[in-house]
């Protein structure tokens, strides 16, 4: 039998374009995944794609539809996906069974206390065989081997500032809504000038120059797996990872509600389901003018040749989520070809050489731009 993919997930916005991005990269055969009855009836891909309904929550199913791939003649030529946000509520279930299956794993998990109990289970998956990698999306994802691409043309790196816009809705559901809401809940700790340092989410609002169509856009800080994985990767001093939103008024909202309402207020999942589902509504209406697109810029500093120098790199793409399945599919078919094979569990800018990266970009139509300048000195 050929190359098999489980997607988790695998009907929401980003598992769908993970699935496509798959199906037009690789010859795998794609099951995807939903917790209601289903079919690929209306699905562009039917042909390619198998659908089964299964929920996470059924422990016995989900060992038994991973048990499947690790059952055949070759389980290592076969990959889970995991698609199913948002991470901040999910354990390591679908991992523990890629492990025991010996299956590889790759997920779109974007919440640090997720990615810490993945790379947890480091250990065991190494003694697997099995190479899983988490955080393979956009952001985090795409934008991690941006990072690790500009710190290359660097002889020593210093300072890493990571900066993302995204219009409206991004393409994405209302799982990319909570989880948006979910990361106001709790200040977290950032790596700055050598030190963990606590930080407010939706604070310090910064202008940054981002390609075309954004322009000069606010950003904020905002807990991401790249605030700790940076720096436990490259041995910088500082680490800044900040986002925003177009139009703006959705930071100045987003803002209010991280130091406007009470702490308790956001700890309670009926107030997160409102604010998603209004914040949902709202993005119906503005996507028509605002575009659903997304923008990166990597700054890294540092010292090349003996001298201060930044490399800043850009990149934009039209919609989120498409970029976010680009990302993800374009990990898993690395691992189909054999090329990707490291036991252990991972984050992308940990595994993904810059040559595979700038390959798989190339392969997607998805241009990125990068500048090695003097760095500007302080007073």
């Amino acid at each position: 039998m050929g190359n098999r993919v489980l997607i988790l997930g695998g009907r929401g916005r980003i598992g769908s374009q993970v699935a496509a991005d798959i199906a037009s990269h690789t010859e795998a055969q794609i099951t995807v995944t939903g917790r209601h009855p289903d079919d690929l009836s209306t699905d562009t891909l039917a042909g390619r794609l198998t659908y089964q309904c299964l929920d996470l929550a059924d422990q016995a199913a989900l060992t038994a539809a991973i048990q499947a791939l690790g059952n055949q003649s070759n389980p290592s030529n076969n990959v889970v996906v995991h698609c199913a946000g948002p991470f901040h509520y999910r354990d390591t279930r679908v991992l523990d069974a890629c492990i025991a299956a010996g299956v590889n794993y790759v997920d779109v998990s974007d919440h640090p206390s997720y990615t810490r109990k993945a790379i947890a289970c480091k250990a065991p998956a190494t003694a697997a065989g099995i190479t899983a990698i988490v955080n393979t999306g956009i952001f985090p994802g795409i934008s991690n081997s941006m990072v690790r691409r500009d710190v290359e043309q660097l002889d020593r790196a210093d300072t890493i500032h990571l900066s993302y816009v995204v219009a409206g809705s991004g393409g994405a559901g209302l799982t990319v809504m909570r989880t948006t809401f979910l990361g106001l809940q709790h200040s977290f700790q950032a790596w700055i000038d050598g030190e963990w340092q606590t930080i407010q989410p939706y604070s310090e609002r910064e202008p940054i120059d981002f390609p075309a169509p954004y322009g000069r856009t606010g950003v904020y800080w905002f807990d991401m797996p790249e605030t700790f994985t940076l720096p436990q990767t490259f041995p910088v001093k500082t680490v800044v990872t900040k986002f925003g939103t177009v139009p703006d008024f959705y930071n100045a909202l987003t803002r209010w509600v991280a130091h406007g309402w009470h702490p308790w207020l956001l700890r309670q999942k009926p107030v997160i389901e409102f604010l998603s589902h209004v914040s949902h509504f709202m993005t119906d209406v503005t996507d028509r003018f605002s575009g659903i697109g997304v923008a990166i810029r990597s700054e890294v500093t540092g010292e090349k040749d003996g001298r201060p120098t930044q490399v800043i790199s850009t990149l934009v793409h039209p919609n989120t989520a498409i970029a976010a399945g680009c990302g993800t599919g374009s990990i898993v078919q690395l691992l189909l070809s054999g090329q990707l094979h490291r036991p252990g569990v991972w984050v992308v800018e940990q595994v993904l050489t810059t040559s595979d990266f700038e390959t798989s970009l190339q392969q997607r139509g998805i241009p990125l731009e990068q500048q090695v300048l003097p760095a500007e000195q302080p007073g």
